[in-house]
């Protein structure tokens, strides 16, 4: 059930993250694959920058959401190049 709940709110901030991001997003549902791939990245990345949003869903959607953006802006470069 956990898994289910974290690709859903992965996806959601996937979905955000392209909405955010205008003109470097990639149509909803690489978006959203994005998002997922995000929410792994930023809860990877943000522990080593001292950044922590608490745990929860909020805490994960958080995560997801600025993992995606990050995401999204160095694919959105490696794209242009």
């Amino acid at each position: 059930m956990h898994l289910l709940i974290f690709l859903l709110i992965g996806a959601l901030a996937g979905w955000l993250a392209g909405v955010v991001m205008k003109g470097r997003g990639f149509g909803v549902v690489i978006n959203m694959v994005v998002g997922v791939i995000g929410a792994f990245f930023g809860g990877w990345l943000l522990p080593r920058l001292g950044i922590g949003f608490g745990g929860g869903d909020v805490g994960l959607f958080i995560t997801a959401f600025i993992g995606a953006v990050i995401l999204l802006a160095i694919i959105g470069l490696i794209k242009k190049a």
